[in-house]
C-alpha cells in the first residue's frame, strides 16, 4: 500500500460537507491518481475507523485570464467516505 498521507492530502471543510458528517459522511481532498480502494484503505490506517463507502470526484481546473494570458488552475479529486454506523473522525468533530 501506498503511504496514506501522499493519498488524503487534506480535509474538505465547507458548509455542504459539514452538514454531511451528522450522516457519517466526511469530505476528503485526495491524490488524483488514487482509486477508491486506495483511498478507503488510508482512512482506515489513519483515522482507526470502518470505511462502508467512497465516492470519488474529479473536478477540471477552472480557466483563468490575466489580461492577455490564459491558464488554467489545477484539477483536484474530492472523495466523500461514509463510514460504518456510531463511527466519527474524531478530528473533524473538534473542528465544528
Amino acid at each position: 500500500m501506498k503511504d496514506p498521507r501522499a493519498i488524503i492530502l487534506k480535509p474538505v471543510m465547507s458548509e455542504k460537507s459539514t452538514a454531511a458528517m451528522a450522516e457519517g459522511k466526511y469530505t476528503f481532498l485526495v491524490a488524483r491518481h488514487a482509486t477508491k480502494v486506495e483511498i478507503r484503505q488510508a482512512v482506515e490506517a489513519i483515522f482507526k475507523v470502518r470505511v462502508m463507502q467512497v465516492n470519488t470526484q474529479n473536478r477540471q481546473g477552472k480557466l483563468r485570464r490575466m489580461g492577455a494570458h490564459q491558464g488554467r488552475r489545477p484539477a483536484t479529486k474530492k472523495a466523500v467516505v461514509a463510514l460504518a454506523e456510531g463511527q466519527t473522525i474524531k478530528f473533524f468533530e473538534d473542528l465544528r
